[in-house]
């Protein structure tokens, strides 16, 4: 009996470790040279999820931001524990409407500035409503 345990509803699961540290098994009990240097398969949440209750996924939509390599259809992993400073690519709510730009702050006021020359440069001193969702951590790309 000392082997059962038993968890709570509290349990979280047992993994203690990363998918790097799992090592390969082999049926004749005999590992392959090459399987010290094999790579370990790569988990997206790890290397690009950095503080998951505060991240969410959003999908691009226009082409606003498409000289910083953000294309419609990308989608975008944002955080919202990241602090907003000057140069980030946020996420927006701009009187109801949701944006992605760059925001750039001087002395006097702030702007959201697209990244493609057929839009401007919106200057936050002239709306009321104006709320940050997060600022934009990755994007990702479909190269089809």
């Amino acid at each position: 009996m000392d082997s059962d345990e038993f968890y709570g509803a509290a349990y979280k699961g047992s993994k203690q470790f990363k998918q790097q540290d799992v090592k390969t098994a082999n049926a004749t009990g005999f590992g392959a040279a090459a399987d010290d240097y094999m790579e370990r398969g790569i988990d997206l949440n790890e290397q690009l999820v950095r503080n998951k209750p505060a991240t969410y996924f959003f999908r691009m939509k226009g082409d606003a931001m498409r000289e910083a390599g953000i294309y419609d259809g990308d989608i975008l992993i944002v955080d919202r524990s990241v602090k907003l400073t000057n140069g980030k690519i946020i996420v927006a709510v701009l009187n109801g409407e949701l944006l992605v730009r760059r925001f750039h702050k001087n002395f006097s006021s702030a702007f959201l500035i697209p990244e493609n020359s057929r839009y401007k440069a919106i200057n936050l001193a002239e709306f009321s409503d104006f709320t940050v969702w997060g600022v934009v951590v990755h994007s990702i790309h479909s190269h089809l």
